[in-house]
């Protein structure tokens, strides 16, 4: 049975995870992805495959401590963090590294069922552009929601588990904690692929937009790694 404490505990679960969306790495890390996006709906789902790839992370590590009863070292925190401080860099140096080269987002106008389709498209130079209505994300924005799965940024929902003594009422609050993140997110992508959108038409000034996402990944991940160096006794 579900007491008002305990349905408040799954709410708070609920809604730290939507809050734990809006982290400043996890943000920086999607604007870079999202950058090379094609509109909203792709951007959508840029914001869903993290969001799962966090949950399957979350989840993982939830079972380990709730019912293995394991702790995560320091040392292996520390770790992740410094990959997620590498992963930021390398998301950055890819969109900064894909500019240098000549790739270019641009409106493609056209006709599909009687009715005119505006659609966006990342070319690259070399490469032949397929226009598809089938928005192709790949497996990038997956697998960087595991790493910040697995970091330590989600220590806060770890320590709320330490206080659940049910452990089918501590594997659900890792289960609401996923969902909020994997909302949060496909709302925040979706928002934060609006820039990208909007000057789709206007190609120096996305330009610049994306060479301001790519250089802020870069940046913030070198200054994370930084702090991370700072704090930690090598």
């Amino acid at each position: 049975m579900i007491t008002p404490n305990v349905f408040s505990i799954l709410v708070l679960g609920f809604i730290l995870g939507l809050k734990h969306a809006t982290d400043a790495d996890h943000l920086i890390a999607v604007s870079a992805i999202v950058s090379e996006r094609k509109g909203f709906w792709s951007s959508s789902i840029v914001g869903m495959l993290w969001g799962l790839g966090h949950s399957v992370s979350l989840l993982v590590i939830g079972l380990a401590v709730v019912v293995l009863d394991l702790r995560i070292p320091e040392s292996i925190s520390v770790w992740m963090e410094l990959a997620v401080a590498g992963m930021l860099v390398v998301l950055g140096g890819n969109v900064l590294w894909k500019l240098r080269r000549g790739a270019t987002l641009h409106a493609h106008e056209h006709l599909h069922n009687e009715k005119r389709h505006i659609h966006l498209h990342i070319h690259s130079p070399g490469k032949e552009t397929v226009h598809d209505h089938v928005p192709r994300v790949g497996k990038k924005p997956f697998f960087v929601g595991m790493v910040h799965g697995m970091a330590g940024s989600a220590a806060l929902m770890l320590v709320v588990l330490a206080t659940i003594s049910s452990r089918p009422l501590a594997l659900l609050y890792v289960t609401l904690f996923g969902a909020g993140s994997v909302g949060g997110m496909v709302i925040m992508s979706m928002f934060l692929g609006l820039p990208f959108a909007f000057t789709s038409r206007h190609q120096r000034l996305n330009t610049m937009i994306r060479i301001s996402a790519g250089a802020l990944s870069v940046c913030f991940g070198l200054l994370y790694a930084w702090r991370i160096g700072l704090t930690v006794r090598w």
